[in-house]
């Protein structure tokens, strides 16, 4: 499939973005990772904040690419499109899926289901996912960045 096709469906809405769009997303993620270092944060919220962090970086990408996830499945088509954006593979977009089940168990169901070691995971998966969106940028959309 390809993203045209995701629209064609009724998953991805199009959508201009401009360079403001994509510097407020990569500084919500940017606010994020820094905000996920802050003493006393349980490792659920660590992880949540950092899967925010990553959120928005994917949906920088998204939004350069020319669209916005429609509202149903939200997360989990922003997610999917990495494959299609930044030509993320398959392994990396699973981790990342995991991540936003792993997130919702916590945020959403119970406490404390969500170890130390998850939570620097998903901040490390964060960081690079920033670091590599902005490549990207860099290279495909440097009008944006």
């Amino acid at each position: 499939m390809t993203l045209q096709e995701w629209q064609i469906n009724g998953w991805l809405l199009p959508h201009k973005t401009s360079r403001q769009e994509i510097a407020d997303l990569l500084a919500l993620s940017d606010r994020d990772l820094k905000d996920c270092l802050a003493p006393g944060l349980s490792a659920d919220w660590r992880l949540n904040i950092a899967y925010n962090a990553a959120l928005q970086s994917a949906t920088a990408a998204l939004a350069a690419a020319g669209y916005k996830a429609n509202r149903d499945s939200h997360h989990f088509r922003i997610i999917q499109s990495l494959a299609f954006t930044i030509g993320y593979s398959l392994s990396m977009v699973t981790q990342f899926d995991h991540f936003r089940k792993k997130r919702n168990s916590g945020g959403y169901e119970r406490a404390g289901v969500v170890s130390d070691q998850e939570a620097n995971e998903m901040y490390n998966f964060a960081k690079q996912l920033r670091q590599d969106i902005e490549n990207w940028l860099c290279k495909e959309h440097p009008h944006l960045f």
